[in-house]
């Protein structure tokens, strides 16, 4: 199907600019027929195109001023007619755009819900199962996978208490090394603390540095601080020629 294009028989008086024209009505018949024939021929085509390319249903209905009737439909013209008056006589089914949201999530939510609901029927039967209840209908094959799945579980709620078992008392030797680190620290620190009184207190002591009494080294004392007995005999250091007698008058 070809389509010719009327762009190249308009009348320079009626373009304007870049190929646009002033739309309105054709006042030479020839021009007229001329126009509408192209400009037919280009809305068909464009049916075409749009019916083909969306997949679309489009129906097109042209009379020409003669009366002329021009129709095209990719399925057929009076069923796509029909399509319409029944699409103007019901009722809008999805509604406005705020009405088909709220009916989404009220759907979504529905389901939601029912997951919910049957999660928790599942946990319960869980529960009754793990505590011994409502084992009376349940077969021996059944009871054999409980029995399996539980034993399972039990291993690894035990290898998980386990291993926190490991981490405390990893972190307890931990804090017993630092606690014995500080008090050997202040042992050392109250050790040099007394040392320093000590020290102090010795240097106001009498007979220190500080208060120290000049006593004669040729005199010796006891530990009365008395002078030695030896010390009182008369010395030897004069001699008896030097002494005069006493005489009696």
């Amino acid at each position: 199907m070809s389509f010719p294009d009327d762009s190249a028989d308009m009348s320079p008086q009626r373009k304007l600019g870049k190929g646009k024209i002033e739309i309105k009505r054709i006042e030479n018949t020839t021009n007229r027929q001329v126009t509408f024939c192209k400009r037919r021929n280009g809305l068909l085509k464009k049916a075409y195109e749009l019916s083909v390319l969306c997949d679309a249903e489009v129906a097109l209905i042209v009379f020409s001023s003669r009366g002329r009737l021009y129709e095209y439909a990719n399925n057929s013209v009076r069923g796509t007619i029909d399509r319409y008056k029944k699409a103007c006589l019901d009722p809008p089914s999805s509604g406005s755009v705020s009405e088909a949201n709220a009916q989404y999530y009220q759907q979504e939510s529905g389901k939601l819900r029912s997951q919910i609901a049957n999660l928790q029927n599942q946990n319960r039967q869980f529960y009754r199962n793990i505590m011994g209840e409502s084992l009376t209908d349940m077969p021996m094959k059944d009871l054999k996978n409980l029995e399996t799945k539980l034993e399972k579980a039990i291993t690894r709620i035990r290898s998980k208490k386990n291993e926190l078992l490991f981490a405390e008392i990893e972190y307890m030797q931990k804090r017993e090394l630092e606690l014995h680190n500080n008090n050997q620290f202040l042992r050392a620190k109250i050790a040099e603390n007394e040392r320093s009184a000590q020290q102090q207190h010795m240097s106001l002591m009498p007979g220190s540095s500080d208060y120290e009494l000049v006593t004669p080294h040729h005199q010796p004392f006891d530990g009365r601080n008395y002078l030695q007995s030896n010390e009182m005999q008369p010395s030897n250091d004069y001699s008896c020629q030097d002494q005069t007698p006493l005489q009696l008058v």
